[in-house]
This record gives structure tokens, sequence and C-alpha cells, in this order.
């Protein structure tokens, strides 16, 4: 059996490197021994016949009505997936894109999808810099955030709490939002490059609803070494602005 990977809407939907989370799903497959492949949709007609899991990243704001076009064409798939625990990890606007809706500065606003709770609202200034969220279901995890919305709505199911940085903002100390094996962010790194634990949960997800087992190669625990050494100096970083922030 092949597990396959879809990545959407790569070609819009990659402004932050996101959409190579679907790479490191299957990369860190193949070092398990199982056969996996990552497939390139761009529109309904390119989506294969078996998917088990779904990756949609971040684009710019000027994509926002082509990629959510683009996407409407396959909200029943979108809904199906979810409704059976095939993991989808959405990232920055295209986690906007399948909440209900974005609402923009100028006041104009746009539908979303409406697979996941909450929506996108406008923030007073951009936050960029590094986001430590601390997740009881995935772990510590660290990525950059760069966002000039903050999410609102989806109170009851984040994917964690914030150790440093903004996340969902509003004060409300939350990160993301979860519903079952859906998943939205705003860490870029891409996310399961950086947090490979998170990624193998993902992995382990995809296996056992397949019938297969998931257990990381040896390969992956060299690449994780790296993994660690950057978390290591994002975490450092993140506690040393801290630091300046309450002197």
């Amino acid at each position: 059996m092949t597990l396959t990977i879809v990545t959407l809407l790569p070609g819009l939907q990659n402004t932050n490197g996101d959409a190579e989370n679907a790479t490191v799903l299957v990369r860190r497959a193949q070092w398990a021994g199982l056969d996996a492949r990552v497939i390139a949709v761009d529109s309904r007609d390119d989506l294969p016949e078996r998917v088990d899991a779904v990756v949609l990243g971040s684009g710019s704001d000027s994509s926002l009505e082509a990629s959510r076009d683009a996407l409407l064409t396959m909200h029943d798939e979108l809904r199906v997936w979810g409704t059976e625990g095939i993991p989808i990890l959405a990232v920055g606007t295209g986690w906007e894109l399948l909440s209900w809706g974005i609402e923009r500065a100028d006041g104009s606003s746009l539908e979303g999808l409406g697979v996941l709770p909450g929506r996108a609202v406008p923030r007073g200034a951009r936050v960029t810099g590094d986001l430590v969220v601390a997740s009881s279901r995935f772990g510590l995890l660290v990525g950059f955030e760069n966002h000039a919305r903050d999410y609102v709505g989806a109170e009851g199911s984040p994917l964690g709490r914030v150790r440093s940085g903004s996340g969902n903002g509003r004060d409300g100390g939350q990160e993301g939002v979860v519903m079952g094996a859906v998943i939205g962010t705003h860490l870029h790194g891409p996310v399961l490059a950086k947090n490979p634990a998170f990624a193998d949960q993902l992995l382990g997800m995809m296996a056992q609803r397949s019938g297969l087992e998931y257990a990381p190669g040896e390969r992956a625990a060299l690449v994780d070494g790296y993994a660690a050494a950057a978390r290591d100096a994002q975490l450092g970083a993140a506690r040393a602005a801290a630091s300046v922030d309450d002197a």
C-alpha cells in the first residue's frame, strides 16, 4: 500500500514553504520503510483516488480569492476527509480559508469553507517572530508566525497554549484550532520539519487508518538531531526575548 499525501494549491499556497510539510511526511514514512508519495493538487480534477493526509500551506492576501475558488470545488471532499479522520494540516491563510471567513482591514470580507470553527479578523499591526506553543496533544511546538489577522471564535478547541509569541491574539493565550484530525495553525517553519514528533503523530494516525504500523526509521534519528538543535536555538531566542520584555 502506498500512502498518498496531497498538497493543495502549492502554486498559490506556499509563500512560507509550508506546502513542504507534505514532503516531510513522505520522507519520514519512507525512512520507516513505508511506501509514500506526494500529489500536488491544483484543482478537483487532480485529486487521486486515495488520500491519506492533506497539507494546505499559506499564501498572500492577493491570492485569497483564487485559492478560495479552487478550494470550493473540493469542499465536499474536504468535509469527508475531516469526518473520516484523515489528517488535514492547514497553515496561515490556508487555515483561514478553511474557517468561517476572513475579515479584512478595508472592511471587506471573504467567506471561508466552514470546515473549521472561528474566523480571521484584522489586528492593529502585523505580528512576526518566534512562536512557541505547548500542546497537550502534540507536545512543545516551535515555529515562526507572520500574520496581520487574529483568529476568534474557536476558544474551545485550540492547538495549544502560547508560551512565547502572539498566536491567535486578542490576549487569549491560545494558538491554532483542532477539530478531530483537522488542524489549523500560524506555525510556519515548515512546522513538521521543526517538530518531528508532531509529524510522527500524524504519520501514526495515517498508518493506523491504513492498517499499517509506523515507527521512525534510523535516518529520522539523524535528521531529528538537526531539528533539535534548531528548536533549542529558537527556544533560547524566545526566552531571551521574554527576559528583555519583562525587564
